[in-house]
């Protein structure tokens, strides 16, 4: 069970990524808004299209992001923060540091990853 104090560092932390999320995700929608009509030739409309396609990925990913930040939020809330949804031990506060939307600790993480490189996820 997490302190107090370490309750509200850890919703810090994620607050703080979410806002970074979000001031990422303005910053490409302005980059992008309106390019098309500043750029008419082909080949530049191509690029744009390139990047919008890049930029729309990335959403997807920042989407996914803001989801385990959401989940790790709710598990701050509920009391199951820093606790591994695969072997229920706790997870490591240095981890938890590193990447506070952490579901699963080194251990199982790792092994996870193992089964994904066999699988060639």
């Amino acid at each position: 069970m997490l302190t107090q104090d370490n309750t509200e560092y850890f919703k810090g932390l994620l607050f703080q990524r979410m806002d970074e999320l979000f001031a990422g995700a303005n910053k490409a929608a302005n980059d992008l808004d309106g390019l098309s009509d500043r750029y008419p030739d082909f080949v530049d409309r191509a690029s744009i299209e390139t990047d919008t396609s890049f930029s729309f990925h990335l959403k997807e990913r920042e989407s996914r992001l803001m989801k385990k930040i959401n989940r790790a939020l709710e598990k701050l809330n509920n009391g199951d923060f820093g606790v591994c949804e695969e072997c229920g031990r706790k997870i490591s506060e240095e981890r938890l540091k590193a990447r506070p939307m952490a579901v699963l600790c080194i251990r199982c993480k790792r092994k996870q990853e193992a089964i994904e490189k066999i699988k060639g996820l």
